[in-house]
Protein backbone atom coordinates (compact mmCIF):
# COMPACT_ATOMS: atom_id res chain seq x y z
CA UNK A 1 0.00 0.00 0.00
CA UNK A 2 2.82 2.40 0.88
CA UNK A 3 4.56 1.65 -2.40
CA UNK A 4 1.35 2.42 -4.31
CA UNK A 5 0.89 5.72 -2.48
CA UNK A 6 4.48 6.76 -3.20
CA UNK A 7 4.05 5.85 -6.88
CA UNK A 8 0.78 7.80 -7.10
CA UNK A 9 2.39 10.79 -5.43
CA UNK A 10 5.28 10.70 -7.89
CA UNK A 11 2.93 10.51 -10.86
CA UNK A 12 0.93 13.49 -9.56
CA UNK A 13 4.15 15.45 -9.08
CA UNK A 14 5.12 14.76 -12.68
CA UNK A 15 1.69 15.84 -13.95
CA UNK A 16 1.84 19.26 -12.29
CA UNK A 17 4.72 20.67 -14.41
CA UNK A 18 3.04 19.32 -17.54
CA UNK A 19 -0.23 21.03 -16.62
CA UNK A 20 1.59 24.28 -15.90
CA UNK A 21 3.36 24.17 -19.25
CA UNK A 22 0.08 23.43 -21.02
CA UNK A 23 -1.58 26.34 -19.24
CA UNK A 24 1.23 28.72 -20.15
CA UNK A 25 1.15 27.50 -23.76
CA UNK A 26 -2.58 28.23 -24.06
CA UNK A 27 -2.05 31.69 -22.56
CA UNK A 28 0.79 32.36 -25.02
CA UNK A 29 -1.38 31.30 -27.95
CA UNK A 30 -4.20 33.53 -26.67
CA UNK A 31 -1.82 36.49 -26.50
CA UNK A 32 -0.70 35.75 -30.07
CA UNK A 33 -4.32 35.74 -31.24
CA UNK A 34 -4.97 38.99 -29.37
CA UNK A 35 -2.01 40.59 -31.13
CA UNK A 36 -3.24 39.40 -34.52
CA UNK A 37 -6.71 40.74 -33.78
CA UNK A 38 -5.25 44.10 -32.77
CA UNK A 39 -3.44 44.25 -36.12
CA UNK A 40 -6.72 43.63 -37.97
CA UNK A 41 -8.79 46.05 -35.88
CA UNK A 42 -6.20 48.79 -35.98
CA UNK A 43 -5.37 48.40 -39.67
CA UNK A 44 -1.73 47.92 -38.67
CA UNK A 45 -0.76 45.43 -41.36
CA UNK A 46 2.28 46.43 -43.36
CA UNK A 47 5.14 44.77 -45.15
CA UNK A 48 5.51 41.54 -47.03
CA UNK A 49 4.29 39.31 -44.18
CA UNK A 50 1.26 40.96 -42.57
CA UNK A 51 -0.40 42.27 -45.75
CA UNK A 52 -0.96 38.78 -47.19
CA UNK A 53 -1.74 37.26 -43.79
CA UNK A 54 -4.58 39.67 -43.01
CA UNK A 55 -6.38 38.27 -46.08
CA UNK A 56 -7.01 35.12 -44.04
CA UNK A 57 -8.88 36.82 -41.18
CA UNK A 58 -12.01 34.63 -41.62
CA UNK A 59 -9.87 31.51 -41.14
CA UNK A 60 -8.14 33.20 -38.20
CA UNK A 61 -11.59 33.69 -36.67
CA UNK A 62 -12.40 29.97 -36.99
CA UNK A 63 -9.05 29.07 -35.42
CA UNK A 64 -9.80 31.50 -32.56
CA UNK A 65 -13.00 29.59 -31.78
CA UNK A 66 -11.00 26.36 -31.53
CA UNK A 67 -8.47 27.96 -29.16
CA UNK A 68 -11.35 29.35 -27.08
CA UNK A 69 -12.80 25.84 -26.76
CA UNK A 70 -9.41 24.42 -25.70
CA UNK A 71 -8.93 27.17 -23.11
CA UNK A 72 -12.40 26.57 -21.72
CA UNK A 73 -11.86 22.80 -21.51
CA UNK A 74 -8.62 23.41 -19.61
CA UNK A 75 -10.46 25.81 -17.30
CA UNK A 76 -7.81 28.40 -18.01
CA UNK A 77 -9.59 31.56 -16.98
CA UNK A 78 -7.03 34.03 -18.30
CA UNK A 79 -6.81 32.41 -21.74
CA UNK A 80 -10.57 31.95 -21.89
CA UNK A 81 -11.18 35.62 -21.13
CA UNK A 82 -8.67 36.76 -23.75
CA UNK A 83 -10.00 34.40 -26.41
CA UNK A 84 -13.60 35.33 -25.68
CA UNK A 85 -12.75 38.98 -26.37
CA UNK A 86 -10.81 37.98 -29.49
CA UNK A 87 -13.74 35.94 -30.84
CA UNK A 88 -16.21 38.77 -30.23
CA UNK A 89 -13.96 41.23 -32.08
CA UNK A 90 -13.36 38.87 -35.01
CA UNK A 91 -17.06 38.04 -35.26
CA UNK A 92 -17.78 41.78 -35.47
CA UNK A 93 -15.32 41.97 -38.39
CA UNK A 94 -16.33 38.84 -40.28
CA UNK A 95 -19.96 37.88 -39.65
CA UNK A 96 -21.69 40.93 -41.25
CA UNK A 97 -20.33 40.08 -44.70
CA UNK A 98 -22.18 36.75 -44.55
CA UNK A 99 -25.51 38.38 -43.67
CA UNK A 100 -27.56 40.12 -46.35
CA UNK A 101 -28.52 43.72 -45.63
CA UNK A 102 -32.27 44.12 -45.07
CA UNK A 103 -34.48 46.30 -47.24
CA UNK A 104 -35.49 46.48 -50.88
CA UNK A 105 -33.16 47.96 -53.49
CA UNK A 106 -34.92 50.07 -56.09
CA UNK A 107 -33.82 51.73 -59.30
CA UNK A 108 -32.75 50.99 -62.86
CA UNK A 109 -31.27 47.50 -63.36
CA UNK A 110 -27.56 47.29 -64.17
CA UNK A 111 -26.07 43.80 -64.38
CA UNK A 112 -22.29 43.82 -64.00
CA UNK A 113 -19.86 40.95 -64.55
CA UNK A 114 -16.17 41.24 -63.66
CA UNK A 115 -13.53 38.65 -64.59
CA UNK A 116 -9.76 38.42 -64.48
CA UNK A 117 -8.57 36.53 -67.57
CA UNK A 118 -5.21 35.43 -66.11
CA UNK A 119 -3.02 36.96 -68.80
CA UNK A 120 -5.62 36.25 -71.46
CA UNK A 121 -5.88 32.53 -70.65
CA UNK A 122 -9.45 32.61 -69.34
CA UNK A 123 -11.94 30.69 -71.47
CA UNK A 124 -13.52 33.22 -73.85
CA UNK A 125 -16.52 31.03 -74.64
CA UNK A 126 -17.35 30.64 -70.93
CA UNK A 127 -17.21 34.43 -70.50
CA UNK A 128 -19.54 34.99 -73.45
CA UNK A 129 -21.89 32.25 -72.24
CA UNK A 130 -22.07 33.97 -68.83
CA UNK A 131 -22.80 37.30 -70.50
CA UNK A 132 -25.65 35.71 -72.43
CA UNK A 133 -27.03 33.62 -69.56
CA UNK A 134 -26.93 36.43 -66.99
CA UNK A 135 -28.10 39.12 -69.41
CA UNK A 136 -25.04 41.22 -68.53
CA UNK A 137 -25.09 44.96 -69.26
CA UNK A 138 -21.47 45.77 -68.37
CA UNK A 139 -18.44 43.47 -68.49
CA UNK A 140 -15.24 44.50 -66.69
CA UNK A 141 -12.19 42.51 -67.80
CA UNK A 142 -8.72 42.44 -66.30
CA UNK A 143 -5.56 40.94 -67.79
CA UNK A 144 -7.02 41.39 -71.26
CA UNK A 145 -4.67 40.55 -74.14
CA UNK A 146 -5.06 41.14 -77.86
CA UNK A 147 -5.45 37.42 -78.47
CA UNK A 148 -8.11 37.18 -75.74
CA UNK A 149 -9.93 40.11 -77.34
CA UNK A 150 -9.97 38.24 -80.65
CA UNK A 151 -11.24 35.02 -79.02
CA UNK A 152 -14.00 36.95 -77.23
CA UNK A 153 -15.04 38.53 -80.52
CA UNK A 154 -15.04 35.14 -82.26
CA UNK A 155 -17.23 33.75 -79.45
CA UNK A 156 -19.80 36.47 -80.11
CA UNK A 157 -19.15 39.01 -77.34
CA UNK A 158 -19.54 42.09 -79.52
CA UNK A 159 -22.93 40.92 -80.68
CA UNK A 160 -24.10 40.96 -77.06
CA UNK A 161 -22.10 43.95 -75.81
CA UNK A 162 -21.35 46.07 -78.90
CA UNK A 163 -19.73 49.04 -77.13
CA UNK A 164 -16.31 48.92 -75.54
CA UNK A 165 -13.40 50.88 -74.12
CA UNK A 166 -10.44 48.51 -74.05
CA UNK A 167 -6.71 48.73 -73.40
CA UNK A 168 -5.32 45.25 -74.19
CA UNK A 169 -1.67 44.27 -74.04
CA UNK A 170 0.27 41.60 -75.90
CA UNK A 171 0.80 39.51 -72.77
CA UNK A 172 0.78 39.66 -68.98
CA UNK A 173 -1.53 41.25 -66.42
CA UNK A 174 -1.50 44.90 -67.56
CA UNK A 175 -4.40 45.00 -70.06
CA UNK A 176 -8.00 45.80 -69.11
CA UNK A 177 -11.26 46.76 -70.74
CA UNK A 178 -14.98 47.34 -70.37
CA UNK A 179 -17.74 46.12 -72.71
CA UNK A 180 -21.35 47.31 -72.51
CA UNK A 181 -24.83 46.83 -73.92
CA UNK A 182 -25.29 50.62 -74.01
CA UNK A 183 -23.16 53.38 -75.56
CA UNK A 184 -19.93 54.17 -73.71
CA UNK A 185 -17.97 57.37 -73.36
CA UNK A 186 -14.38 57.09 -72.12
CA UNK A 187 -13.52 59.45 -69.28
CA UNK A 188 -10.03 60.67 -68.48
CA UNK A 189 -8.63 62.57 -65.52
CA UNK A 190 -10.94 60.88 -62.97
CA UNK A 191 -7.90 59.54 -61.10
CA UNK A 192 -4.28 58.63 -61.73
CA UNK A 193 -4.03 54.83 -61.89
CA UNK A 194 -1.15 53.14 -60.09
CA UNK A 195 -0.65 49.62 -61.39
CA UNK A 196 -2.26 48.14 -64.48
CA UNK A 197 -4.57 49.79 -67.02
CA UNK A 198 -7.76 50.96 -65.31
CA UNK A 199 -10.03 52.59 -67.90
CA UNK A 200 -13.04 54.66 -66.86
CA UNK A 201 -16.19 54.83 -68.99
CA UNK A 202 -19.63 56.37 -68.69
CA UNK A 203 -22.45 53.99 -69.60
CA UNK A 204 -25.57 55.57 -71.09
CA UNK A 205 -27.91 53.59 -68.85
CA UNK A 206 -31.53 54.20 -69.95
CA UNK A 207 -33.99 55.97 -67.68
CA UNK A 208 -31.75 58.57 -66.11
CA UNK A 209 -28.19 59.82 -65.80
CA UNK A 210 -25.25 57.81 -67.14
CA UNK A 211 -23.28 55.56 -64.79
CA UNK A 212 -19.52 55.75 -64.42
CA UNK A 213 -17.69 52.40 -64.39
CA UNK A 214 -14.07 52.04 -63.30
CA UNK A 215 -12.18 48.85 -64.21
CA UNK A 216 -10.01 48.16 -61.15
CA UNK A 217 -6.74 46.22 -61.15
CA UNK A 218 -3.88 47.36 -58.90
CA UNK A 219 -0.78 45.18 -58.75
CA UNK A 220 -0.73 42.19 -56.42
CA UNK A 221 0.96 42.69 -53.00
CA UNK A 222 3.90 40.39 -53.61
CA UNK A 223 7.08 41.19 -51.66
CA UNK A 224 8.56 43.71 -54.09
CA UNK A 225 5.29 45.50 -54.91
CA UNK A 226 3.54 45.99 -51.55
CA UNK A 227 4.05 49.80 -51.60
CA UNK A 228 2.80 50.00 -55.19
CA UNK A 229 -0.21 47.83 -54.30
CA UNK A 230 -1.14 50.10 -51.40
CA UNK A 231 -0.75 53.19 -53.59
CA UNK A 232 -2.86 51.55 -56.29
CA UNK A 233 -5.79 50.96 -53.93
CA UNK A 234 -5.35 54.31 -52.15
CA UNK A 235 -5.54 56.31 -55.37
CA UNK A 236 -8.81 54.79 -56.57
CA UNK A 237 -11.47 57.51 -56.87
CA UNK A 238 -13.59 58.02 -53.74
CA UNK A 239 -17.35 57.58 -53.81
CA UNK A 240 -18.97 60.72 -55.24
CA UNK A 241 -22.11 62.36 -53.90
CA UNK A 242 -22.91 64.23 -57.12
CA UNK A 243 -22.46 63.66 -60.82
CA UNK A 244 -22.86 60.19 -62.35
CA UNK A 245 -23.22 57.26 -59.92
CA UNK A 246 -19.90 55.40 -59.79
CA UNK A 247 -19.30 51.64 -59.92
CA UNK A 248 -15.88 50.12 -59.24
CA UNK A 249 -15.53 46.58 -60.61
CA UNK A 250 -12.52 44.34 -60.90
CA UNK A 251 -9.66 42.52 -59.23
CA UNK A 252 -8.71 44.74 -56.27
CA UNK A 253 -6.05 42.31 -55.02
CA UNK A 254 -7.46 43.20 -51.59
CA UNK A 255 -10.00 41.73 -49.20
CA UNK A 256 -12.51 43.34 -46.89
CA UNK A 257 -9.93 42.93 -44.12
CA UNK A 258 -7.25 45.15 -45.64
CA UNK A 259 -7.16 48.60 -44.04
CA UNK A 260 -6.50 50.37 -47.35
CA UNK A 261 -9.60 48.73 -48.85
CA UNK A 262 -11.71 49.58 -45.82
CA UNK A 263 -10.65 53.22 -46.14
CA UNK A 264 -11.91 53.18 -49.71
CA UNK A 265 -15.26 51.77 -48.52
CA UNK A 266 -15.41 54.49 -45.87
CA UNK A 267 -15.58 57.14 -48.60
CA UNK A 268 -19.14 55.92 -49.30
CA UNK A 269 -18.92 52.65 -51.24
CA UNK A 270 -20.75 49.40 -50.50
CA UNK A 271 -19.35 46.00 -51.42
CA UNK A 272 -22.03 44.18 -53.44
CA UNK A 273 -21.05 40.70 -52.23
CA UNK A 274 -20.99 41.68 -48.55
CA UNK A 275 -24.31 43.53 -48.87
CA UNK A 276 -25.98 40.38 -50.23
CA UNK A 277 -24.44 37.95 -47.75
CA UNK A 278 -21.84 36.62 -50.20
CA UNK A 279 -18.83 38.42 -48.78
CA UNK A 280 -17.12 35.24 -47.57
CA UNK A 281 -17.29 33.44 -50.93
CA UNK A 282 -13.67 33.24 -52.15
CA UNK A 283 -12.69 34.18 -55.69
CA UNK A 284 -8.93 33.38 -55.75
CA UNK A 285 -6.85 31.29 -56.42
CA UNK A 286 -8.30 28.73 -58.82
CA UNK A 287 -5.11 26.89 -59.81
CA UNK A 288 -3.50 24.11 -57.77
CA UNK A 289 -5.33 25.31 -54.64
CA UNK A 290 -9.06 25.78 -54.03
CA UNK A 291 -10.18 29.43 -53.83
CA UNK A 292 -9.29 30.88 -50.45
CA UNK A 293 -9.86 34.65 -50.41
CA UNK A 294 -12.27 37.18 -51.92
CA UNK A 295 -10.27 39.79 -53.83
CA UNK A 296 -12.66 40.45 -56.75
CA UNK A 297 -15.31 43.04 -55.96
CA UNK A 298 -18.07 45.26 -57.31
CA UNK A 299 -18.48 48.47 -55.30
CA UNK A 300 -21.39 50.89 -55.58
CA UNK A 301 -21.75 54.41 -54.25
CA UNK A 302 -24.76 55.46 -52.16
CA UNK A 303 -26.99 55.86 -55.25
CA UNK A 304 -26.87 52.18 -56.18
CA UNK A 305 -27.14 48.82 -54.47
CA UNK A 306 -26.99 45.10 -55.12
CA UNK A 307 -29.98 42.77 -55.38
CA UNK A 308 -27.90 39.62 -55.74
CA UNK A 309 -24.37 38.38 -56.39
CA UNK A 310 -23.18 35.17 -58.03
CA UNK A 311 -19.69 33.65 -58.30
CA UNK A 312 -18.75 31.57 -61.37
CA UNK A 313 -15.70 29.51 -62.32
CA UNK A 314 -13.81 30.43 -65.48
CA UNK A 315 -11.58 27.64 -66.86
CA UNK A 316 -8.07 28.85 -67.64
CA UNK A 317 -8.24 31.70 -65.14
CA UNK A 318 -6.92 31.77 -61.59
CA UNK A 319 -9.88 33.95 -60.58
CA UNK A 320 -13.60 33.27 -60.39
CA UNK A 321 -15.92 35.71 -62.13
CA UNK A 322 -18.23 37.85 -59.98
CA UNK A 323 -21.69 38.88 -61.19
CA UNK A 324 -23.64 41.63 -59.43
CA UNK A 325 -27.28 42.46 -60.21
CA UNK A 326 -27.46 46.15 -59.28
CA UNK A 327 -30.13 48.82 -59.08
CA UNK A 328 -29.17 52.43 -59.80
CA UNK A 329 -31.36 55.37 -58.87
CA UNK A 330 -32.08 57.84 -61.72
Amino acid sequence: MLVQEVAAGGEAARRKPRRRWAAWLVVAVAVLFAAGTAVRLGGLESGVLLVPLVSFTPYFAVAALIVLAVAALQRNRAATAVMLAVCVCLAWCVVPRAVASPGAVEGRPLRVLTANLNGGRGDAQVIVDLVRKLNVDVLSLQELTWSARDRLAAAGLEGLLPYHVIKPETWGPVGSGVYARYPLHERTGVFEPVGHHMPVAEVALPGGSPVEVVVVHPVAPVPRTVPEWEAGVSTLPPAPTSGPPRILAGDFNATLDHAVFRRLLDTGYTDAAAATGQGLVPTWPMRRLPPLVAIDHVLTDSRAGAVSVQIHDVPGSDHRALFADLRVRP
